[in-house]
């Protein structure tokens, strides 16, 4: 009997070893997976403030937390069981499924900056309402919609770099990736939309210097809030536009992706200490050029569309 219990207890000892060594294995992929995954995080950071432009500076935060759990479910209950079931059955399907999810992004975008011109938008064709709750509910609505496929492009991201590996340690990957992304990309949206408080703190010390910094950042809030609500539905533009370039690259369509990597590599091998930064900006641009193009075609084969429904405003 003790003969026995010994056993069952090496037993025991030796599946907790190998459970350690799979737990360090899997922490040791998702950190991997989400340094590869990281650059997605100023694409999602840069979208994501436009939401919280213009609503009351006391909700921000809440919708913000909304659209974090919003987001939380996108990567846990929706990309991850669609991605594990693509990657075993289905792997070919996962680039069009992405393109897809770009193409929605451009037609966003596209819209956005059609509003912008004074062009109109998706957003006259639905009733206008005053009431908070309702423009809240609708606020998330959209940011979740739009997280989606940002969330889906990290998860892509991370799954390409496991997908050898065994379906738990993917499975275990992928969230850990959405945690720690969800967590960062939301936290930094929040301390962004936060600074005009900091600033008012800081203006209320004893130290002059830091009063003056607080009081600078209390009147430049309002003028960056008014940026970033811009620079997100560029972002849009460059990320959706980005995925169909990459996308049509792996699909086997060398134009005209090649020559835009070839054109980014020159110009950042041109100009040295910047010439990252100065690649990526040239690969951002002709990405939010392709999004304007694919966006305004979508937007005006729909907006067509509709005007063909009975009762529709001609």
């Amino acid at each position: 009997m003790p003969s026995g219990l010994i056993a069952l207890l090496d037993d025991v000892a030796g599946i907790a070893k190998l459970a350690a060594a799979s737990v360090d294995d899997m922490g040791a992929a998702a950190g991997k997976a989400s340094t590869k995954a990281a650059g997605v995080v100023i694409d999602d950071t840069a979208v994501t403030p436009r939401y919280v432009v213009g609503l009351s500076p006391a909700r921000e935060l809440p919708i913000i937390g909304k659209i974090a759990v919003g987001s939380i479910r996108n990567k846990l209950l929706v990309i991850l069981p669609v991605a594990l079931l693509l990657t075993a059955f289905a792997p070919w399907a996962i680039t069009p499924v992405l393109m897809c999810g770009g193409a929605y992004l451009c037609f966003e975008g596209a819209e956005k900056l059609m509003e912008m011109f004074g062009a109109g938008g998706h957003d006259d064709d639905g009733p206008v309402t005053d009431d908070p709750a309702a423009l809240e509910k609708a606020t998330v609505s959209g940011a979740v919609r739009t997280d989606l496929i940002l969330s889906a492009e990290i998860m892509t991201i991370a799954l390409s770099d496991v997908s050898s590996e065994p379906l738990l340690t993917q499975a275990g990957v992928l969230i850990i990736v959405g945690l720690i992304m969800t967590v960062v990309v939301y936290g930094v949206v929040g301390l962004i939309v936060k600074m005009d408080d900091v600033g008012l703190h800081l203006a209320q010390r004893d130290s002059k210097g830091v009063r003056a910094l607080g009081r600078g950042m209390v009147k430049a809030m309002p003028v960056v809030m008014s940026a970033l609500s811009t620079i997100g539905t560029f972002a849009m533009l460059w990320v959706g536009g980005g995925i169909l370039l990459h996308g049509s690259h792996t699909l086997g369509l060398h134009w005209p992706a090649v020559p835009v990597e070839h054109l980014s590599h020159t110009i950042a091998s041109a100009l040295g200490p910047v010439g990252g930064l100065a690649g990526w900006l040239t690969t951002a641009v002709i990405s939010a050029v392709i999004g304007v193009v694919v966006g305004g075609v979508i937007a005006f084969v729909l907006h067509q569309a509709m005007r063909l429904k009975p009762g529709a405003k001609h």
